[in-house]
Parts: C-alpha cells; sequence; structure tokens
C-alpha cells in the first residue's frame, strides 16, 4: 500500500524536521528567489550564506577569501561578508553577478538532485560562473563529466529544487534516489579508475 501524495509528504517533513534544528532550516529557506541556499545562522546574521565567505573574491581574486562582519551586505533576504569595502560595492552595484550557482550548494549532489554541502574552499569556475562543492572528492566526481553533470545539475535544479523548501527535498531525494544515483563509494572507485587510466602510458 503507498502513501497518498499528502501523507507522504508529512512523512518526509517529519524526517526533515527531526534531522535539524529550525534555525539551520530557516537559514536556508528565504523567502525569496534565492531559496534554497547554503546559509548559517551567525550573530549578527541570520542567513549568513557560505559561512561568510566572500563570493567577489572568487571572481577578482581567484581564490577563497574570509569575509568580515563589518563588510557585508543583504540581498534577497541572505547575508553576505566581504573581505573589503571595495568587493562590498562590486556586490552591491550587481549581486547576480557573484552569486554562486545553486545557491552555493555541492554542485555534485545537485547532479542528484539533493542540495546538500558546499565548502567556500572548494570551488571552480565554468564559463565565469561560480560552482562550490563538498570537498576535493566531490569535484573530482563531478569533472568526470563535467557537461553532463552540469546538465543535470541544472535540470533538477530547474525542476525540483529551485524555490524548493531544502531539508524536504533533500530527504525525498535520500529516500527516493534518482535513476543514475552513485553512493560515495561507487563515486570514488570511479574517480580512482579514470586516474588509473589517465596515468597509465598510451601505446603507440
Amino acid at each position: 500500500m503507498t502513501l497518498r501524495p499528502a501523507l507522504k509528504t508529512l512523512a518526509v517533513l517529519t524526517v526533515a524536521v527531526s534531522l535539524t534544528g529550525c534555525g539551520a532550516m530557516l537559514a536556508q529557506n528565504p523567502g525569496s528567489a534565492l531559496k534554497p541556499v547554503n546559509a548559517v545562522p551567525a550573530e549578527p546574521e541570520s542567513r549568513l550564506l557560505l559561512k561568510g565567505a566572500d563570493v567577489v573574491a572568487y571572481f577578482t581574486q581567484g581564490q577563497y577569501v574570509q569575509g568580515k562582519p563589518e563588510f557585508r551586505s543583504q540581498h534577497e533576504g541572505v547575508d553576505f561578508r566581504f573581505a573589503s569595502a571595495e568587493h562590498k560595492a562590486l556586490f552591491d552595484k550587481n549581486p547576480a553577478q557573484y552569486l554562486p550557482q545553486f545557491g552555493g550548494y555541492c554542485a555534485n549532489g545537485i547532479v542528484y538532485g539533493i542540495p546538500w554541502g558546499g565548502d567556500a574552499d572548494a570551488w571552480k569556475m565554468i564559463d565565469g560562473k561560480l560552482y562550490i562543492f563538498g570537498g576535493k572528492a566531490s569535484q573530482e566526481a563531478f569533472e568526470l563529466d563535467t557537461a553532463g553533470n552540469l546538465a543535470l545539475a541544472q535540470r533538477y535544479w530547474d525542476t525540483e529544487i529551485k524555490g524548493s523548501n531544502s531539508f524536504i527535498q533533500r530527504t525525498q531525494r535520500l529516500v527516493f534516489k534518482v535513476p543514475h544515483y552513485k553512493t560515495g563509494e561507487q563515486l570514488a572507485q570511479a574517480v580512482a579508475a579514470a586516474k588509473a587510466t589517465a596515468a597509465t602510458p598510451q601505446k603507440p
């Protein structure tokens, strides 16, 4: 016997709430077009993106830089910190230019419909856009097929994740997995195999 849609949604929501605190849920789900985002509550901000990483620095300096509380802005209900007044001014002039894709969540997680993770110091620029990953292993898995994974991630973001509650979406896709789902172990094996192939000398 299957659950009716309303009961299924209630069951998923119950699990989601039990797995996290209300503060984190509120931080990741602003009532704006940016919902959901990889944000945390951090005084004095209630929705601090990427734990305060300076999103402008990725573009201007090509590196991860932690922002400072004295240089901060709010955009669409989400809080941002910057390393300098200059970076704050650049962001305030054109916020959309500096926003990380997929709400700052791990891009490899979005491939599987899961808005989860995302470390500010694991990142990559692709076609002038900023993508965040959940660490080196996640980035290497994504790069096994950058174009294909980017297309999958964009599809799931556009059709399922954008505008959704991050915790409900995450729980649903951890229970009802996408057809191409791979475990962390399977991805690690694929990365290891790709590295081994690349390291093997080609016969003339």
